[in-house]
């Protein structure tokens, strides 16, 4: 989420890939605008921005939900492109109001709703404060690995299953990654290698598609595999992959090793081939939903995916320019108005046509804040690989 690219690869990759295709001051000054209007329409900092309702109301939820840290970390991504106080004033204000999540040790989430606000705003601020409460959190979420399965449990419970772990869980690695260099303890990092191998190990099938969750039992045997909001056990939940590309981008950056690396590019492969890939690359809510090409987008899962490509693409991978341009479409195709809102539409989100779980009849074809948020990343990064060097 927060990496800062060299600036040796930002120039190897200027050079080859691109003439910056997309304006990302446009950009960036229309969802100052649109994020200016959402701020007027929160009436206080207990209820976060998270879609809209079926009756087209906004829909918010409290700071315990799993997506309450990414309008905070908007905000920081809003300042670091404008440089102006009153992002940074806005963003420290949402960041604060999820401190107390820190000491949440019944959730997996913690590293979008406390690493997206909290790990930007220090990145962005040094803020003091915000290094101990990232360090609490931290201690939080690692209570939820049991070595004796060697990963961290997601939900609470999933049907029968006690020990269930979900492929979303791999975006929790780079918070721990990070409390591992700050605190100096070791421990943090081990539990991201033991969760990211458990992970290749057990989620991923021959062709590099990703289940959405593996239940676990004592001793890391495995009793199910299950694809809880995609089509099917056995289909390509789209978010699902996108949650994989990037959490596997960011193990072979915090640990060089090139297991890691050669997992994300058979992910990206797997997903950049797939016959069922939009030619404008903003798949489809899942790669096998049964009435494609009558089927819903999700835009989410293509802002997540083009920031991963795109830190993918500075890596030396065989299909670098592959995965730079692919992550320039997607950005494309999310910048036009096919996706984009017009400034005060869409109760005042960034993004249309995102699905969060369709089987479960939530969010369908509607604004979800993560998409927002990714789509912003993917901005920066872009801004950092194709601005003149």
């Amino acid at each position: 989420m927060k990496i800062i690219l060299s600036i040796c690869l930002l120039a190897m990759t200027v050079s080859a890939f691109s003439q910056s295709k997309i304006d990302v001051k446009k950009e960036f000054d229309v969802a100052a605008k649109q994020y200016d209007l959402m701020l007027k329409s929160l009436p206080d900092t207990t209820q976060f921005p998270q879609s809209i309702n079926p009756d087209g109301t906004l829909r918010t939820q409290p700071s315990h939900w799993w997506c309450s840290g990414f309008f905070g970390g908007s905000l920081w991504y809003l300042y670091e492109y404008h440089k102006d106080a009153k992002w940074k004033d806005a963003a420290q204000l949402w960041t604060m109001a999820v401190a107390k999540e820190q000491y949440n040790t019944g959730t997996h989430d913690l590293g979008f709703m406390l690493y997206c606000p909290f790990g930007n705003g220090y990145r962005l601020a040094k803020n003091a404060t915000y290094k101990e409460i990232m360090l609490t959190g931290a201690k939080s979420l690692s209570t939820r690995f049991n070595p004796e399965y060697g990963v961290i449990k997601s939900w609470n419970k999933h049907d029968k299953y006690d020990y269930p772990v979900i492929v979303d869980n791999m975006m929790n690695l780079e918070f721990l990654f990070w409390a591992a260099k700050a605190s100096g303890d070791k421990k943090f990092y081990d539990i991201c290698i033991s969760h990211a191998d458990s992970t290749i190990k057990h989620h991923y099938r021959k062709d590099y598609s990703s289940y959405h969750v593996v239940c676990y039992d004592k001793g890391g045997k495995i009793l199910a595999k299950k694809t809880h909001q995609g089509h099917a056990d056995e289909s390509a939940w789209a978010r699902g992959q996108a949650w994989g590309l990037y959490g596997f981008v960011v193990m072979y950056r915090e640990t060089k090793d090139k297991k890691y690396l050669q997992q994300a590019e058979k992910i990206a492969d797997f997903y950049l081939n797939h016959p069922n890939l939009p030619k404008d690359k903003i798949p489809y809510w899942d790669f096998n939903a049964p009435n494609i090409p009558n089927e819903e987008r999700d835009a989410s899962a293509g802002a997540i995916t083009a920031s991963a490509l795109l830190e993918l693409s500075t890596y030396k991978v065989k299909n670098r320019k592959t995965y730079f341009q692919a992550a320039e479409r997607m950005l494309q195709s999310l910048c036009s108005p096919a996706y984009k809102a017009k400034p005060g539409e869409n109760r005042n989100f960034l993004l249309m046509h995102s699905v969060g779980a369709k089987p479960l009849k939530s969010e369908i074809d509607t604004p979800i804040i993560y998409a927002d948020y990714y789509f912003l990343e993917a901005l920066l990064r872009y801004n950092q690989l194709t601005k003149k060097v």
